[in-house]
């Protein structure tokens, strides 16, 4: 049996910030995502993402000319919804930007390639004791990284990863990951040195997640040897 310590109430309030950011987030998209159907509608239409549908909420407030005046109107509350959401997520990312510069744990793990102010934060407040996982593996499967087992007929088959556990920071690691791929051309560390050598026979979103599960694994030994993570030049 596995005992989990007791968590204070400012341990309980810290993933409390990030639960609410996302849950903002996912408003925000709605809303921007409203906002365009609406002015496809009288044939106002733009890219798809959040800067250009954001162009749009500043056009319903000013532009009188290619938006009808009668449209502006009807729109105007989704603007203001939009502008008081964008005012509350950056009071949560200033709340966790303070999280993360306070916490010893969250500043070592930003030192991981791909890993940010966020996903450290987050980190640090979903995992008070590294000490009930018994090894690194155990680790990456609370976050679903690990591949599901197919067996059959006495042979083991490794499938897609199991998506179980902590969605939240796994998809923050993901997002990470991404970034670090994009990005790991001037660095010659051992892991993006490991990450560009898989690129040339993989695809993108396969070593991906091979570089997301090498992130946990990376974030577990971290946590438990209280070190920082070290570029090895090669």
């Amino acid at each position: 049996m596995r005992f989990v310590a007791a968590r204070s109430m400012e341990n309980q309030a810290a993933p409390m910030h990030h639960k609410v950011r996302e849950m903002l987030i996912s408003q925000r998209t709605q809303l921007l995502n409203g906002l365009r159907g609406h002015l496809v509608e009288i044939g106002v239409i733009t890219v798809q993402g959040p800067r250009r549908a954001r162009e749009l909420a500043y056009r319903v407030e000013a532009d009188g000319e290619t938006i009808p005046p009668a449209v502006c109107e009807a729109l105007a509350p989704l603007v203001v919804q939009l502008r008081n959401l964008d005012e509350a997520i950056a009071h949560c990312d200033r709340t966790i930007t303070q999280m993360a510069k306070k916490d010893e744990r969250a500043r070592r793990l930003m030192s991981i390639p791909g890993v940010g102010l966020v996903t450290a934060s987050a980190m640090a407040a979903s995992v008070q004791g590294i000490s009930s996982f018994a090894g690194p593996r155990e680790f990456a499967a609370f976050l679903g990284l690990t591949s599901k087992q197919n067996s059959s007929g006495g042979k083991q088959r490794l499938g897609r990863i199991s998506k179980m556990g902590n969605r939240y920071l796994r998809k923050l690691l993901v997002v990470g990951a991404h970034a670090a791929l994009f990005h790991c051309k001037p660095y010659t560390d051992a892991l993006r040195t490991w990450t560009k050598k898989l690129i040339e026979e993989k695809p993108f979103n396969l070593v991906a997640v091979a570089l997301t599960n090498k992130m946990a694994r990376i974030a577990f030994a971290i946590l438990r040897s209280k070190t920082n993570y070290r570029e090895i030049l090669v």
